[in-house]
């Protein structure tokens, strides 16, 4: 645990810090450990930093709302890796934590040698989008608190995006991992990081000089297309599709994951 203002971040942090360092961020409804798989093929080579995102895990936020927007935990992850004593680093985000990694690359250059992006978009493009992304991740915010948590997991897990997840037989051990969270701190984290509150990231894409390597599964269309995209407007982007997987690329296909992370970090 780390203390950074009104943030008392959890983290795992693997010994061998002598190694290139990877902070690695998750998704919505996870926590740090949903790396460890990840984390234990790599650490042979890298020094892996995982840490709870605000509303999830362990972490405990102690300031109001606006700590778990994507400004403020971008810049509490900055202090965090000061605390650290780690000035630069190489970056992985899932999903939510890969928008997250697109900001702080996008707002803290200086920091990240290069940066993977799982499943991630730079936000939607227009207030009307956002407007109407922002309401509906409110009423799912309510949800969350007012409905039965496993009975939210299942209900979130159903939706076309994670249908090849679903399918995983490891799926149910999936769910049993997320029920660790609390459902009102996810709603926390949703209303103030969801992708409705996200400022949009399309235009600043083309000054980017940070090498981004985007992961999109085969069985992903909406992702394959939002990441087209993002390699068309930002020169230092390269996208890579990972065959037998969907939105969970790193869950779904893990041994093609870590084989092409690694080769682009080396």
């Amino acid at each position: 645990m780390n203390t950074i203002k009104n943030y008392q971040f959890h983290y795992s942090l693997t010994d061998n810090t002598n190694q290139p360092i990877i902070l690695l961020l998750h998704g919505f409804t996870c926590d740090c450990q949903d790396f460890d798989p990840i984390i234990s093929l790599l650490s042979q080579s890298y020094c892996c930093l995982a840490v709870d995102l605000p509303g999830h895990g362990k972490t405990k936020v102690s300031g109001d709302e606006t700590c778990y927007n994507m400004s403020n935990t971008a810049q509490a992850l900055i202090h965090l890796l000061d605390d650290l004593q780690i000035n630069k680093c190489f970056l992985l985000g899932y999903s939510m934590g890969g928008r997250l990694a697109l900001y702080m690359t996008l707002h803290f250059p200086d920091r990240f040698e290069k940066v993977v992006l799982e499943s991630a978009s730079p936000g939607l493009k227009t207030e009307k989008e956002r407007s109407h992304r922002m309401e509906s991740d409110l009423q799912i915010a309510q949800k969350l608190e007012n409905s039965n948590f496993k009975e939210f997991l299942l209900t979130w897990y159903d939706r076309p995006l994670f249908q090849s997840l679903k399918n995983s037989p490891n799926f149910a051990r999936l769910i049993e991992t997320r029920l660790a969270n609390n459902p009102i701190e996810l709603a926390k984290s949703l209303r103030n990081m969801g992708t409705g509150n996200q400022p949009s990231l399309w235009e600043k894409l083309a000054q980017n000089q940070i090498p981004l390597l985007l992961l999109a599964g085969e069985y992903d269309d909406k992702f394959k297309t939002i990441n087209a995209e993002i390699a068309s407007l930002c020169p230092a982007a390269s996208l890579k599709i990972i065959s037998k997987a969907g939105h969970n690329v790193h869950f779904e296909n893990i041994d093609k994951f870590v084989a092409v992370v690694r080769k682009f970090y080396d």
